[in-house]
């Protein structure tokens, strides 16, 4: 047999509620977690039509061919960056009439491993090979109400079709465990230039990856505990009636980055010619999520590591995101984008979002909605962190090489700050040395 989804008995009812109105078919995203034994459901939304099809919600001749794999791609990689850490996109849902029960394998087949490329296509880390690669179709017969579920391997494109048991259950995610660190980062990408024809989204992210494996190799104290990757997560909480819920719900995680390579490691200064850099610095809350089934420290490191590593890379795509669509004009002072928290209901669980300052919470709820489908109040939106600063200098032509070439910062204040400065100084000459100590290795707190 295989694998068996629980899921929340709120997504059934969502599911259930979901009408067609003369379209075809209705499509979207299932959300959850993976374990090795069993995946969790605890959120499903369906994919927003297009402007186009707002205007007009009936389309007798639309075949399932024409379901836009572009478009539900784009919605996964939204919806992605509003899962903390934990979180993944499962696989997808379609209803459809009777008379296509039989014929949306092929299409769907194709959009679950589009979804799943799309998702990983700008991720710092990579999956493991002890990691679930199987993601989910859902098929309801909006006629017969008759359900198929199907898995297939998104890691191997020759994978066939398995079946799946879809199994209905009440609070599946109250009890769900919460790991919150806040992480300070400072991080300093030269943008090389031979390199200078890249994006400066692209440059930014080779940058990032040298950071990221500065974080997959941290150490993770747990309560101030370094625990064994394959031990129980509470293994030594006492199960006592009165405070076991309040203590175990919520878990201090602490990162420690190792400072120094491995002492037999032998390092030479590098030298290379720069067209800019690029400096990253500040602090950002992390969230992240693990079932209460006796969830493994393991598990829960790797949630905290992936909120870490994808928070940063989504602020970054975010704020580039924001200057090309928005064509904002150059200037020295720009705000990256604050997290947003709500929590989902009947769950232990809290999605999260990004706003810049000038975002009302009334335009945060609305996206809220439109991404999630899924109502939200305004009073329930936990805004992180304070508001988050980024100072650009950068050169677009030889008159601002010219003059923007001094380190102008923020002021500071007691406000959480992530500043993010770009110099462009063209011609210059970055000599970037690694100092490698006989003794020993050291550590730095890379949180509170």
């Amino acid at each position: 047999m295989g694998r068996a989804y629980i899921v929340e008995e709120t997504v059934g009812q969502y599911l259930s509620n979901i009408h067609l109105q003369g379209k075809r078919f209705v499509s979207g995203l299932l959300i959850g977690q993976c374990s090795s034994q069993k995946d969790y459901v605890i959120l499903a939304t369906r994919t927003p039509p297009k402007e186009e099809q707002k205007e007009n919600l009936k389309h007798p001749k639309a075949k399932l061919d024409t379901l836009d794999e572009e478009w539900t791609t784009e919605h996964a990689t939204q919806v992605s960056r509003m899962l903390p850490g934990g979180l993944v996109v499962l696989g997808i849902f379609i209803i459809t009439t009777l008379e296509l029960a039989d014929d949306f394998q092929n299409a769907l087949r194709r959009l679950i491993f589009s979804v799943e490329k799309s998702m990983n296509r700008k991720k710092l880390w990579t999956a493991t090979e002890e990691e679930v690669s199987e993601r989910v179709i859902l098929h309801i017969c909006s006629s017969t109400k008759k359900i198929s579920c199907r898995t297939y391997d998104v890691h191997d494109p020759k994978s066939s079709a398995r079946p799946a048991d879809w199994k209905y259950q009440s609070r599946v995610s109250a009890s769900w465990l919460s790991l919150e660190c806040a992480v300070h980062i400072n991080i300093h990408i030269p943008l090389s230039a031979t390199s200078a024809s890249y994006t400066l989204e692209k440059n930014t992210k080779n940058g990032l990856t040298r950071w990221a494996k500065q974080i997959e190799n941290g150490v993770y104290l747990i309560n101030g505990q370094v625990k064994g990757e394959d031990c129980d997560l509470l293994e030594g909480q006492k199960k006592t009636r009165g405070n076991m819920q309040a203590t175990a719900h919520s878990l201090d995680v602490r990162v420690l980055t190792q400072l120094l390579l491995n002492s037999d490691y032998r390092s030479t200064a590098t030298v290379q010619i720069c067209s800019g850099s690029v400096n990253l610095r500040g602090d950002v809350k992390c969230r992240a999520y693990i079932h209460s089934n006796r969830p493994k420290v393991k598990d829960a490191v790797q949630a905290v590591k992936r909120d870490i590593l994808n928070t940063v890379t989504d602020r970054c795509e975010i704020l580039f995101e924001d200057l090309l669509l928005n064509e904002i004009p150059e200037k020295r002072n720009y705000e990256l984008p604050q997290r947003v928290f709500v929590p989902l209901p009947g769950s232990s669980v809290m999605l999260c979002d990004y706003k810049f300052g000038d975002e009302s919470a009334e335009e945060i709820r609305d996206h809220f909605s439109e991404m999630l489908d899924h109502e939200i109040q305004i009073e329930d939106l936990e805004i992180a962190e304070e508001v988050n600063t980024a100072c650009i200098i950068s050169a677009m032509n030889s008159e601002s090489l010219a003059t923007n070439t001094s380190d102008e910062q923020p002021e500071e204040s007691n406000k959480t700050t992530i500043a993010m400065k770009i110099q462009q100084n063209i011609g210059a000459i970055t000599a970037l040395a690694v100092a490698v100590l006989a003794a020993g290795i050291s550590f730095h707190y890379f949180s509170d």
